[in-house]
């Protein structure tokens, strides 16, 4: 069972290096090698890697493909095979399209993260090494000083005027001060002095400290997990799902009173068959995906041309529809320093 943060805060020193079976002098090869086996690599990719061809056919469950689909069988079904033909391409070429937008700019931004190398500082074996962030396991020894990234979730063991920003994880934009005195009764959050979490950086002063998670298991990696877990639709998916439920409302009522009516009227009821899908191909928008694809995608080779790279096309719509954009969290979103941009008199003037 994994401990809490709390636990670290107050347990002795000697019983931490006991429970990560380290010394002092680091970890040996061996250990660190068995602890990388053990806890997995300290990097963690929240995004839910299918194979491609799960993730294309995973894209044609959606109202507006489906209806799509749909009629493409019953037009099949009745004889009028071009119809059916001419839905299906549609339905291909726009879920095709967007997949293969959308797979380019996930492979592009894979590769720049391979372009980012950061180098931790560690004890191994009683020598201080770099090694890159990666590889870092519960039980290292870290050496940090300024402009150090905390590599995972540490427990402090020496400290000399050591300040951390955690505004990345708080918004407060003053450093922390942060000791490596265990504490009788640790604080509920990021107010834990001998406690640094991952996820914030040293800005003065130096320190050393035994890493006790990483990866996902670190406070930052839960926050993490819980935002990616509950990812919402966008208003563009929201206003398309409203659009094809109006569609099928319109369908359910209009289709069957069509087929009724005509067949009571003419008798042929193998005519008003022909006549109610006829119907429902002329309510059903077939072009509708692949326009709206199409746009999509020109705004995202836009955005590409000005070195942005778009991984989900709808997000080009909600950006578009945007008239004011408010931010906050100084430090998370900024560059957590304050800057006197203008400044007015009582009168407004400047």
């Amino acid at each position: 069972m994994k401990q809490t943060f709390t636990y670290y805060a107050h347990v002795d020193l000697s019983s931490l290096l006991l429970e990560f079976s380290t010394s002092l002098n680091g970890l040996d090869a061996k250990t660190a090698h068995t602890h990388l086996a053990k806890y997995g690599p300290n990097t963690f990719d929240l995004s839910r890697k299918r194979p491609a061809v799960i993730e294309w056919l995973a894209s044609f469950f959606s109202p507006l493909p489906i209806l799509l689909l749909i009629l493409c069988a019953v037009s099949w079904m009745v004889g009028e095979s071009k119809g059916a033909l001419v839905i299906g391409s549609m339905v291909f070429l726009s879920i095709t399209l967007a997949f293969i937008q959308e797979h380019r700019s996930t492979r592009a931004a894979e590769k720049l993260k391979e372009l980012v190398s950061i180098k931790i500082t560690v004890m191994r074996h009683g020598e201080l090494i770099d090694i890159p962030m990666r590889e870092v396991v519960p039980g290292d020894l870290v050496n940090l000083s300024a402009g150090d990234i905390i590599p995972g979730d540490i427990r402090l063991i020496e400290t000399k005027d050591l300040f951390v920003d955690q505004s990345s994880l708080t918004g407060e934009a003053i450093p922390a001060e942060k000791q490596a005195h265990a504490v009788q009764q640790a604080g509920t959050g990021y107010d834990t002095p001998n406690i640094c979490f991952m996820g914030s950086h040293v800005t003065s002063g130096l320190g050393k400290g035994l890493v006790f998670a990483t990866a996902i298991d670190t406070h930052f990696g839960h926050l993490a997990k819980d935002i990616s877990s509950r990812r919402k639709k966008t208003g563009f998916d929201l206003g398309i799902e409203k659009f094809i439920w109006l569609m099928i409302r319109f369908m359910l009522v209009l289709v069957p009173l069509v087929f009724l009516i005509n067949g009571l009227i003419k008798g042929d009821w193998l005519e008003a068959l022909l006549f109610a899908t006829a119907v429902a191909v002329g309510l059903t928008p077939e072009m509708l995906p692949l326009l709206v694809t199409i746009n999509l995608a020109k705004g995202a080779i836009s955005m590409a041309k000005k070195k942005v790279i778009v991984k989900r096309l709808n997000s080009i719509q909600n950006l578009g529809a945007m008239d004011v954009l408010c931010t906050d969290k100084t430090g998370t979103l900024t560059q957590n320093r304050i800057i006197l941009e203008k400044h007015l008199d009582t009168k407004g003037h400047t």
